[in-house]
This record gives structure tokens, C-alpha cells and sequence, in this order.
């Protein structure tokens, strides 16, 4: 099969007749949902020219097994898939295991979040061949090349594989690619225009991904395990052009960036936010607190007139104990969370913080001292954006990690147990299971989160209309000024009746 793509050159013929490789990324939204798969995109960009692929995406596929089963039959010989926690890899279980079944002589490589830090349990299931840990494109490739060239794979660091035995055995995770220096993604291998959606940045917006890692150790963050406190970024330039790029092919009016921290550089950031200043774009990141208090005016206003409209960033607890106790590092301080909230409002940039409740050993103390300063964040700047999750523990990662194992906590020891509902709404980070976690503390902080998202909707619904959030406010407001939470049946019915999207579920 011949079929035409556009790319940012034009139309480029493409054979897609014979893959001997599929790249497959399955659904980890809601249904409908398209989100660009970058992460495929990041692999295919060092596999063009070299090896024949197809990207199949399972947020847009009715029926991805099915799909990737006729390019088994068309001659393809390996299958790479992508695991996040969560939605996408109960899929991956299930479809690779299905194809596995079909297929005996399928190469299953698993690569992502998951793996990289759960290899051991990924590779007792017999659907999956091998784990490409950390940022694996260069590893991916090479495995590959090796495997066609029927030579030995088990010196590749960052390959995770069963030995003579069949027991799982890894090497070092490989160093990270630098962004600066590989390809940039092919566009070409998808049809882009399918992935451009209306949000709340923007009726045309699409996602970019310009650096690798984050410098800091957050202990409850499974980043540090990938990257080990380092970050490379593209430049200020190369990002630019991609934006400029994007934007001028597919008309684009906003654009996400989903680094794990974009803003960690500040020359960088300011001269990214002068080269796109013409474009007219709205944009979002990611980033930490305390970095982007060290911000210059100069640079902030750069930023503003740029498009930045919401910055999401950790700010993870009302306690300065319990941030000591997280690794967030001794710039970070409650008070610098409040004077954030202060400083974007006086930029008409939205902060969005997300907070990380129930932490042990005193999970009780820790809700109820970060409900009351979550209240001290919207005093201050009632725009906030405030994301609420459960503490779920990373391994091997410090003193939360200990404490929680002291607790009686363990992780799953088969795929099967990782994809039941209790470790599903783990990887959710709403888990109802955490042995430090009473039911009474589960609820309490599910009953402040609901009167929280009724007093103050989020403005990233685009569906909730003015008076539906008049009227949420309204109900709400006994419920928030007497704080008396609890049980709130008729804000939960509004929330239902409203189909009320909160963001840490659905995203923009």
C-alpha cells in the first residue's frame, strides 16, 4: 500500500506495504481522546531509513490487535509497545498477550515509565521478550540491529532480558540521548491533523516534547530512577522551530509541552518565549516552584506576551516537614508555593499545583494540614488550579519508599495483579489499598476535593458553561465557608449530572 502524508515539506510518498516492525502506543486516555504519540515518534525518528515501521495508536485504532495482526501476516516480525501506569497498560497486557498467543514467533519489546522501573515482573509474563529501560530509542535501534544480525544483546545497557535460565536479569540504564542532537520527530509516519483538538489553551492545539529528565530527586517522583539528576534539553532555537513549524503546517493557536520540566533553564526559556512572540500562540509547561521564583521581570513578561497561560508545578504539601521528608530540596518552602500563587497572578499566568496528600508516618496530620493551606493558595489567587493526589510509593526511592514498605506495603509480583482495579486506581494515584490509609482519611480528603472543585470550578472544563459554574458555586459555598465537608451527595450529583472533568484525570 502507497498513501500520501503531510509533513512540514509538503506530500511524501510513503510505502507502508511490508513493516517488519510495529511501534504501538495503546490507548491511555479517555476514548476519543488523541493525543500525539511522542514517545513512538521519538523512536521512529532514529529508525528511519533503517528499518520499515508502522506506528499504530490505540487512542485512534477501533481495533489495534486486530490492526497488528495483519502486519504480522504482511511480514512483520517485531512488535514494540509503550507502557505507561495506568489505562495504557492494561491494555498492553492484554493485547500483548492476545498477539503473543497468535503470534509465538512475535518479538515483544516493551519499552516506558513502567517497565524501566518494574522490568523484573514485566519479563516472568511470557508475551514479553525484552525491556528497553530509560530513554531507549538508541537502545531500541540497536537491539534491533542486533536481533537481524542474530548477534548476542545481552551487553546493550539499558536492556532488560531473561537469561539461560529465564530469569530476568538488566544492565545499566543507558545514558539519555540529547535531544539537541537526534532527529526531530517524523511527523510524515502519522496523520497529524488527526491529533489537533480543541482544548482549553486553544481551539488547534498539539504537544512537543524538548528535553530529557529533571535535575532535582523528588523521592516520589519515578523520574529520578530514569534519569538520576540529569536534564538535556533542545535549544531555545531548535524548540522554536518546531513550534514555528507546527504551527504554520497545521494552523495551531496553542501548544503543550510535556517535558518533566521545561522551565529548568531561564536563559533558555526567555529566548524560546522571544522567538515564538510573533506566532500568537498560547502555551503550557511544566516546572518547579522555587526555579521560577528566580525569574527576572524581564523574563516573566517575555513569557507573558509570548502565550504562557498555565504552568503546572509540584507543589506537593502543606508541610515544610513533609517537603524535607519528599527530597524537594532546601529552596523549596511552603511559603514560596504562596508567593508563586502571588507572583503569576500579578502575570495573569495561571499556576496549576498539584499536591500529594497522605503521606506517612502521619497521613491524618498531613491531609488536614494541606487541606487548610490549599485554602491559604486560593485566598490568595482564587485561579489557582489545584490537583489532589494520593502518596503512592516509587520504588527504591528514599525514606517515603522505607516507611511506606514498613507499613506492610508491597508492590505486585505479576502483570495480572499490577491490571486489577485496586493497582489500576494506584497507578491513578487515587489508590484505596494503602495499608497507612484508613477510609475514613481516603474520604475525607475525595469530600474536600469535591467541595474544592464545586466553590472553585476549573477553568480547564471547557464544557462548563458560566451558569453551571454559578450554580456549583453557589451550592458549594456553606460547604466551603463552614468546612463542612463531608459527604457532599449533591455537589457529587452535580458533578455527575455536568459530566465535571477534573484534571487530573482527563487533561485539557
Amino acid at each position: 500500500m502507497l498513501r500520501y502524508a503531510q509533513h512540514d515539506r509538503g506530500m511524501k510518498l510513503i510505502d507502508m506495504s511490508h513493516p517488519t516492525l510495529v511501534l504501538y502506543n495503546p490507548r491511555s486516555t479517555s476514548p476519543g481522546k488523541r493525543v500525539l504519540p511522542l514517545s513512538l515518534l521519538a523512536l521512529g525518528a532514529l529508525l528511519e531509513g533503517r528499518f520499515e515501521y508502522a506506528i499504530v495508536d490505540g487512542n485512534l485504532e477501533p481495533d489495534p490487535v486486530a490492526r497488528i495482526a495483519g502486519l504480522v501476516r504482511g511480514g512483520a516480525q517485531t512488535l514494540g509497545v509503550t507502557v505507561m501506569p495506568g489505562p495504557q497498560l492494561s491494555q498492553a497486557v492484554s493485547h500483548s498477550r492476545r498477539l503473543k498467543e497468535m503470534f509465538p514467533e512475535l518479538t515483544v519489546i516493551w519499552g516506558g515509565y513502567f517497565p524501566t522501573q518494574h522490568w523484573d515482573v514485566v519479563l516472568r509474563s511470557p508475551y514479553v521478550d525484552y525491556v528497553v529501560r530509560g530513554h531507549g530509542e538508541v537502545v531500541f535501534r540497536q537491539l534491533l540491529e542486533r536481533l537481524e544480525r542474530g548477534e548476542d544483546v545481552t551487553d546493550l545497557k539499558g536492556l532488560a532480558y531473561r537469561d539461560a535460565d529465564g530469569q530476568p536479569v538488566t544492565n545499566p540504564v543507558a545514558p539519555i540521548p540529547h535531544p539537541e542532537h537526534l532527529p526531530d520527530f517524523p511527523y510524515h509516519r502519522l496523520d497529524v491533523t488527526a491529533y489537533v483538538r480543541k482544548c482549553y489553551l486553544g481551539n488547534r492545539t498539539l504537544s512537543h516534547h524538548s528535553s530529557y529528565g529533571c535535575p532535582f530527586f523528588c523521592n516520589f517522583c519515578a523520574v529520578v530512577n530514569m534519569v538520576n539528576g540529569r536534564w538535556l534539553p533542545q535549544s531555545a532555537g531548535h524548540t522554536a522551530r518546531i513550534v514555528r513549524r507546527l504551527t504554520e503546517t497545521y494552523r495551531l493557536d496553542s501548544v503543550e509541552f510535556h517535558d518533566n520540566n521545561f522551565f529548568v533553564s531561564e536563559a533558555r526559556t526567555a529566548e524560546f518565549a522571544e522567538r515564538i512572540r510573533d506566532l500568537g500562540i498560547v502555551w503550557w509547561g511544566e516546572s518547579r516552584i522555587d526555579t521560577l521564583l528566580k525569574y527576572s521581570a524581564h523574563t516573566w513578561r517575555l513569557m507573558r506576551d509570548s502565550g504562557l497561560k498555565m504552568v503546572f508545578m509540584g507543589a506537593e504539601s502543606g508541610s515544610d516537614e513533609t517537603l524535607k521528608r519528599m527530597d524537594k530540596g532546601g529552596t523549596m518552602s511552603t511559603q514560596k508555593t504562596l508567593e508563586m500563587a502571588r507572583v503569576m497572578k500579578s502575570w495573569g499566568i495561571v499556576p496549576e499545583f498539584s499536591f500529594v496528600m497522605g503521606n506517612p508516618p502521619d497521613p491524618e496530620g498531613d491531609i488536614r494540614t494541606t487541606i487548610e493551606f490549599i485554602r491559604k493558595v486560593k485566598q490568595i489567587n482564587p485561579a489557582s488550579e489545584i490537583i489532589m493526589y494520593m502518596y503512592t510509593p516509587v520504588p527504591l526511592a528514599g525514606d517515603l519508599y522505607d516507611e511506606a514498605k514498613a507499613e506492610g506495603f508491597a508492590f505486585p509480583q505479576t502483570l495480572e495483579e499490577w491490571t486489577s482495579p485496586e493497582w489500576h486506581q494506584f497507578s491513578l494515584r487515587r489508590s484505596t489499598t494503602m495499608p497507612w490509609m484508613q477510609q475514613r482519611l481516603r474520604q475525607k480528603a475525595h469530600d474536600f476535593e469535591r467541595v474544592l472543585n464545586a466553590y472553585y470550578p476549573t477553568t480547564t472544563d471547557i464544557k462548563l458553561t458560566g451558569p453551571r459554574r454559578w450554580l456549583l458555586r453557589a451550592v458549594s459555598a456553606w460547604r466551603y465557608h463552614t468546612r463542612f465537608y463531608h459527604f457532599p451527595i449533591e455537589l457529587r450529583a452535580l458533578h455527575k449530572v455536568m459530566a465535571y472533568q477534573r484534571p487530573e484525570t482527563t487533561g485539557f
